[in-house]
């Protein structure tokens, strides 16, 4: 005998669930926190002030995916590479602040979308989308 059930999604919502959305942010904050204070001790995160945009959580909790861009982006890939040697460091002090069954293993990626931004910014200012613009006013 069937119950009658709601239609499962066959696709998770766009930025993931509200749970996943919730944790990551908690995470996102115990790791600026941790950046903030000055915890990890490495000449290249020492050097850097680093920006934590976003952390994308997996459906089980158990993968964080931390965005980061060091200021103006210089050294991006010396920063990713020092947080990921830092990183089971790290994973431990989440585990400490962040309330999870598991904690969740970090991986680090420079976060682009300032730089994608900066290039539709550029295409809008372009002489073609400019005249383009110009023949819908007319």
């Amino acid at each position: 005998m069937s119950r009658n059930k709601k239609p499962q999604r066959e696709t998770a919502p766009a930025g993931g669930s509200q749970r996943q959305l919730r944790v990551g942010e908690l995470i996102r904050h115990a790791i600026a926190e941790m950046l903030t204070r000055g915890d990890i001790h490495d000449p290249v995160i020492e050097g850097h002030l680093i920006t934590v945009p976003e952390v994308r959580m997996s459906p089980d909790l158990r993968l964080a995916t931390v965005y980061v861009m060091p200021l103006a982006g210089r050294d991006a890939e010396e920063v990713v590479a020092a947080l990921e040697r830092n990183k089971k460091y790290m994973r431990g002090e989440v585990a400490h602040t962040v309330n999870l069954k598991f904690a969740p293993d970090l991986r680090f990626h420079i976060d682009d979308r300032f730089a994608e931004a900066e290039r539709i910014d550029k295409l809008l200012r372009s002489p073609q989308v400019a005249r383009d613009l110009e023949k819908d006013d007319e």
